[in-house]
């Protein structure tokens, strides 16, 4: 049996993505390997939000060409694949820098990667259709055990594409307008997964909670009523989305916070910047006041929420001053945890054409003390959960005999002694102490939810 390795870089919607692909490779004879070594066809799906990404990409098919030309010298086929949003965005430049590379397809065209890969060899492709709806039709649909081999949490695409165009960023140009999938569809994906004993979803998009799915009535439902109909899938316990825009966050899916528990009291709500003149030079379309409204408004009526969110840091312009608003706004709201990054210069992007970009000693500068502070405040929020009792998902077995693994409500990774529980399970753990990345703790009951 021939053999497929997927790498994958970037956000979580590649993770899904390559997830799908391989169920798309399997009906056509391919077995997944962890090793590039022993692969037949290698993809690797990418990401072009960052500049640093972008040339991992083309790093990497520096020494597939080498493996490929070993491969040729011994008689025997590698293909090699690059799909994402590095394809969609790079297209034909792919090939000609990269001689490696066989089929160049984006994110919203890997449907057709069995008819790609049969082209006569040597015949080099790309294939970058926008074909969302098309895309989620032609799928397939993976084998139960294969999904119950994923785990007891899993990624569930709800929308994809951005219709927000802020100016530092590829999304639109890359994953296209916004496409919410019917309502029907997501519940049919839903129930399959919780057959298979999935217990956790995470609903994904690039601007998840602008969802508008068709109801099959003539009626449009918005992210908040979603949420009430995937809580009413037998076996879903718990429900998290991710990415959110601001602008998007109306009164339903308040609501649905307050109201459905299954909801994890866990909201990533990316903000970008504390400054108010970068935020409209970001076309953010929000100020921070008002994200700091949104953000007080849903600890009012979910008192448990804990925060998390992105920063960018020395985007064009920004001012010590400008900065130091940021800092101030991260210190005013606190976060359990958060991502931030360098500011990077995407090319076809308004913001890369615009003055004022700043120097790379400036931008990791302001990095280094601003993740300085998110870290802080990560380290204090899980240091305040020592001595609480908190629900955890049981996902994996434990490195040590007796020890099991999972989830907090927060994310946060715990680990306990058990020999009566397996995954699946969600157990109340008393936390006892905390290292760097994860927590530990003891069963307080046998109760299992």
């Amino acid at each position: 049996m021939k053999k497929a390795f997927i790498k994958s870089y970037g956000c979580q919607m590649n993770v899904y993505d390559a997830e799908r692909m391989t169920d798309i490779l399997q009906a056509e004879g391919y077995q997944e390997t962890s090793s590039q070594e022993d692969a037949d066809l290698i993809i690797l799906n990418t990401c072009h939000i960052r500049e640093k990404a972008a040339d991992k990409v083309y790093s990497e098919l520096g020494r597939l060409r080498t493996m490929k030309n070993e491969r040729e010298a011994e008689g025997k086929d590698l293909k090699v694949v690059v799909a994402g949003c590095v394809a969609q965005a790079e297209g034909k430049e792919l090939t000609r820098r990269a001689p490696a590379v066989d089929v160049v397809v984006g994110p919203q065209s890997y449907h057709h990667l069995p008819e790609l890969l049969r082209r006569k060899k040597g015949e080099r492709v790309v294939e970058t259709e926008f074909e969302t709806e098309e895309k989620f039709e032609q799928l397939p649909v993976p084998p139960r055990e294969r999904t119950i081999a994923r785990g007891v949490s899993a990624f569930l695409t709800i929308q994809e594409g951005c219709d927000k165009f802020c100016t530092f960023c590829v999304v639109p140009y890359t994953r296209g307008v916004e496409i919410s999938r019917p309502v029907a569809k997501i519940l049919e994906d839903a129930h399959r997964l919780a057959d298979a004993g999935v217990r956790e979803l995470t609903l994904i998009g690039q601007n998840v909670n602008a969802y508008h799915g068709e109801d099959g009535k003539g009626g449009i439902v918005s992210m908040g009523r979603l949420l009430h109909l995937i809580a009413a899938v037998p076996g879903i316990k718990r429900i998290r989305y991710m990415t959110s825009h601001p602008r998007d966050m109306d009164d339903d899916l308040f609501e649905a916070h307050r109201d459905i528990d299954a909801v994890m009291p866990y909201l990533h709500l990316p903000i970008q910047s504390g400054s108010d003149r970068i935020l409209d030079a970001m076309n953010r379309k929000h100020t921070a006041a008002e994200y700091c409204k949104l953000i007080e408004r849903m600890r009012t009526i979910r008192p448990d929420i804990a925060l998390s969110s992105d920063f960018i840091v020395g985007f064009p312009g920004e001012t010590d001053a400008e900065f130091k608003e940021t800092m101030k706004l991260v210190a005013d709201v606190g976060f359990a945890s958060s991502f931030s990054f360098k500011y990077s210069a995407r090319p076809g992007t308004p913001a890369a054409e615009m003055d004022g970009q700043l120097s790379e000693e400036l931008k990791s500068e302001r990095l280094i003390t601003l993740q300085h502070l998110l870290e802080e405040q990560r380290q204090d929020f899980n240091s305040k959960m020592i001595g609480r009792t908190i629900d955890v998902l049981i996902e994996k077995p434990g490195r040590h005999d007796g020890q099991m693994g999972g989830k907090s409500p927060y994310l946060q990774a715990v680990h306990f002694n058990s020999t009566h529980h397996q995954v699946g399970d969600i157990v109340p753990i008393r936390i006892l102490d905390k290292s760097t990345n994860s927590l530990s703790g003891e069963i307080l009951s046998s109760d299992i939810k």
